[in-house]
């Protein structure tokens, strides 16, 4: 018998949504590693894309935005030991314009 996890990234390639799934998995993935590494960043932050091989997170405020430029290798060197997430090149904090709304 198969693993559903086994079987998920033939399926998503076949429905052409595989760099969906991919996203979907660093978004999981960075959310696991802020809680282990910077629980006062729960909540406070959210990846919002991948650009030039290099994961985008929104931080609510600029404290936030800080304290994850400064842990911004440890974290990157924790994601990329994680299974599927591949090679990540760096990590890029912003702040949304907008303020802290945007970042659930």
């Amino acid at each position: 018998m198969s693993r559903l996890s086994d079987l998920l990234p033939e399926a998503a390639a076949a429905l052409g949504i595989e760099d969906d799934l991919h996203r979907a998995r660093v978004a999981a993935a960075w959310e696991r590693t802020v809680a282990e590494r910077v629980p006062g960043a729960v909540g406070s932050c959210r990846v919002i894309g991948l650009e030039d091989g290099g994961l985008v997170v929104a931080a609510g405020d600029s404290a936030v935005a800080q304290e994850l430029r400064l842990r911004a290798p440890e974290l990157l060197e924790a994601l990329v030991r994680m299974p599927g997430i591949g090679n990540l090149r760096g990590i890029r904090v912003v702040i949304p314009r907008d303020g802290p709304s945007t970042v659930a």
